[in-house]
């Protein structure tokens, strides 16, 4: 009954942090997310649907990510609370040990983990379609239509339009230039207007411009006797309107279906399944060129022969009436090097082709890997956190949150590194995507150590003691 209230206190103690620490987290995020695109979204006219649905879809995207820097933060602040006012203490004098303390919130992060993993599995994939082809129409996106005074605007197609003026009570525009490129023959036509007025039509589709005292200029192609003889057209006109297309404007949408097969579109099972095929069509790739290589390059092993022959005296000596002329030597010379330098392109682009084939086989095995090691992230920063409340004995959002952010950076940037030099195939993509974990989780289970023996993790002198006792062992 003791050890249930103790962990009933254990698990109160955590609920609280770990959810005001996931939607910052979460929140942070996102603030990244959009400081990143925000040229790519402002003064675009979007509409308010649309920013919601990207923000939501990207949020989803975001939280594997969130959730180890949340579990990291919550369990320092959880033990550190804890130890601050001696609930350790007294649980230790009661019996209790350290070790069966982080057991309730353990087995929660492990839960924690398994729904990190069911997430990415299932929801991540969906999560990034919707995210990944909304943004991609969004950067596509023309911007919104904005006609300022004295700037040439060329955000309608066919047109270049300038206003020396714009009454912003009336709407009235004055000092009007519109160069006509729909005819597909360059500047061939302006249209000048002393004023005019916009309105946008009732469906949105269009744009009505009506100019008042105006004059056109239209150049005309005309060929008389094979000259183009360029004959001006002027037009004066009271009133005249101009019908602009606005459906360029509108958010065209992309089929889905065109990114459903991109890895980060797919599931462990599916990840799985494309990485086999990919491989087995590499495979038989690789032997195609290889067979292609062997015929191509064929001639190699017949001059090595002749060589061989002329090494060993197999070969009579060529009387004068065989020897080559200087002339047809010169282009047997040419045609060696041409024939080379083609093998150098052939073999070349062989490589190229099974190098991009490869990095397209990595990056799937990268995100096969990232499938678990997000959600082994849990874990260990839960490993890392918990003993190092303990120790520090601090809670709140002080030294807790600074040590939580720099285990973060640590874990964020041996997980970038480690991507990285997977995808450039330095490193297996195994070795890439697990180094971080491989990394960490030795340390938190040095500070579990730490913990549960009552050491002092800054404890400079013991460190200093210890070396000393190394170096005198090996001197003796």
């Amino acid at each position: 009954m003791r050890i249930k209230r103790l962990y009933l206190l254990v698990l109160k103690e955590f609920a609280g942090p770990f959810l005001a620490t996931f939607f910052i987290a979460l929140f942070v995020l996102i603030m990244q997310f959009l400081w990143k695109y925000i040229d790519d979204m402002v003064g675009k006219g979007l509409d308010w649907t649309v920013l919601t649905r990207l923000v939501f879809f990207t949020s989803v995207t975001l939280i594997p990510l969130a959730l180890p820097l949340a579990i990291l933060v919550s369990s320092i602040m959880t033990y550190g609370n804890l130890a601050e006012h001696l609930e350790i203490t007294a649980a230790k004098a009661s019996g209790v040990s350290l070790t069966k303390m982080f057991r309730p919130l353990l087995i929660t992060a492990a839960f924690i983990s398994v729904f990190a993993f069911l997430f990415s599995n299932y929801v991540l994939p969906v999560a990034n379609l919707k995210s990944g082809a909304l943004l991609y129409d969004v950067r596509q996106q023309k911007p919104a239509l904005d006609i300022r005074e004295g700037v040439f605007y060329s955000g309608i197609d066919g047109y270049s339009i300038r206003i020396s003026k714009k009454d912003k009570d009336s709407g009235k525009l004055f000092g009007i230039m519109i160069y006509d490129h729909t005819q597909g023959l360059g500047n061939n036509k302006v249209v000048l207007a002393d004023e005019g007025e916009m309105k946008i039509a009732d469906n949105k589709e269009f744009m009505i411009l009506t100019l008042f005292n105006g004059r056109s200029y239209e150049e005309g192609v005309k060929f008389d006797n094979g000259v183009n003889t360029r004959p001006l057209t002027r037009t004066s006109f009271k009133e005249e309107q101009i019908r602009f297309d606005l459906s360029i404007f509108n958010l065209k949408r992309t089929p889905e279906e065109w990114y459903k097969d991109s890895w980060q579109m797919l599931n462990f099972k599916q990840l799985t399944m494309a990485i086999d095929s990919l491989e087995m069509i590499y495979n038989n790739r690789q032997e195609e060129l290889r067979r292609g290589s062997v015929s191509y390059l064929g001639f190699v092993n017949d001059s090595l022969a002749m060589t061989e022959a002329l090494d060993d005296n197999k070969v009579e000596a060529v009387n004068s009436e065989t020897t080559l002329r200087d002339e047809d030597r010169t282009n047997l010379y040419e045609n060696a090097i041409s024939f080379a330098r083609n093998a150098k392109i052939f073999i070349g682009n062989n490589e190229d082709e099974l190098s991009a084939r490869n990095r397209t086989i990595t990056r799937y095995n990268i995100e096969w890997h990232r499938k678990f090691t997000l959600s082994i992230a849990c874990i260990i920063l839960f490993l890392i956190g918990a003993p190092f409340g303990a120790i520090v004995k601090k809670g709140g959002l002080g030294l807790p949150l600074v040590v939580s952010i720099l285990f973060f950076i640590l874990f964020h940037i041996l997980s970038i590194t480690g991507e990285k030099f997977a995808k450039e195939n330095v490193i297996e993509p195994v070795t890439g995507m697990w180094i971080a974990p491989l990394v960490l989780f030795p340390v938190g289970l040095l500070l579990i150590y730490k913990a549960t023996h009552d050491s002092v993790i800054f404890d400079i002198d013991g460190y200093r003691n210890t070396v000393k006792r190394i170096f005198k062992k090996r001197s003796t």
